[in-house]
């Protein structure tokens, strides 16, 4: 049995959709049956709740952790998911005699501007202390397909989306389906185990370039980066989750978030490497 924590969402859902079509026995773990793939089991469980987290887990190979804290409207944090409930999800892999691969960003570390990138560094670090635990960490690029979404949104009257800060801060976004795929081979292939993965796009580009592709618009609408401080601390006591995007869109649009893949596929030279945001935007050097 593999279990996908977190497996009804965007990349938890590919990757029990991918371990299934290759005839594992996948458990998905999430707090709503939603987006289930067809063979899977469910098991509804509060990842912050170390008794649900051990019972979702019991019997398991494998434990895939594919959770995030991002979505403002699940009234979570980074802090509370990518790392408290990872800590729970390591301990308790470990305590079922399970392997675990955990996915995690890249730039993960303390102090990181970017919350769940500090989080994940904090999941990280449990995972690689855990005694007696199996492990494989799979670092991912910013998925494309969110931000697509994101913009499109964004869009949807006005046809001009709305983008935070200048835009002009080049960043590496990945196919989430190629993140999926290295999830997939991780959960499988033991010979992954104590390795860190990192899997990015071939390009980094702009916020801009990205509403461009997402939408087709050549002229965004740019929220100025002085309104995303202000309202981050206006926002903080009263709406955390939304003051939390604020300040998390100001660093987007402000730090180094630049990626050269050509490390990892030296490494891994089956990483896959799909340039899904294409010929839409200009022509970057990585």
């Amino acid at each position: 049995m593999i279990t996908v924590a977190g497996g009804t969402g965007r990349l938890g859902s590919l990757v029990a959709a991918g371990l299934l079509e290759r005839g594992e026995r996948v458990r998905v773990v999430a707090r709503r049956a939603r987006q289930l793939p067809d063979g899977a089991e469910f098991v509804s469980a509060d990842l912050r709740d170390p008794s649900s987290v051990a019972a979702a887990v019991a019997g398991s190979r494998v434990v895939v952790s594919a959770i995030n804290g991002l979505d403002p409207q699940a009234g979570e944090s980074p802090a509370e998911v990518d790392r408290d409930a990872n800590l729970l999800l390591t301990a308790a892999a470990r305590d079922a005699g399970a392997d675990l691969v955990l996915v995690s960003i890249i730039g993960a570390r303390p102090g990181s501007p970017i919350e769940v990138a500090a989080m994940k560094h904090a999941a990280e670090r449990a995972t690689r202390e855990a005694a007696g635990l199996d492990w494989t960490i799979v670092r991912s690029a910013l998925f494309a397909e969110l931000w697509r979404d994101i913009l499109r949104q964004t869009a949807a009257r006005s046809r001009r989306p709305v983008v935070f800060g200048r835009g002009e801060n080049p960043i590496n976004v990945v196919s989430v389906a190629d993140v999926a795929q290295v999830v997939v081979r991780a959960a499988l292939d033991r010979d992954l185990r104590g390795r860190v993965i990192e899997i990015g796009g071939p390009r980094n580009v702009t916020m801009n370039e990205l509403a461009r592709w997402a939408t087709g618009s050549e002229r965004p609408r740019h929220i100025p980066r002085g309104v995303l401080r202000a309202s981050a601390v206006a926002m903080a006591p009263v709406r955390p989750a939304i003051a939390r995007l604020m300040r998390q869109s100001l660093a987007m649009d402000t730090a180094d978030l630049t990626y050269d893949a050509s490390a990892a596929r030296a490494e891994f030279a089956w990483l896959p490497c799909h340039d899904v945001v294409g010929q839409a935007v200009s022509t970057r050097t990585p």
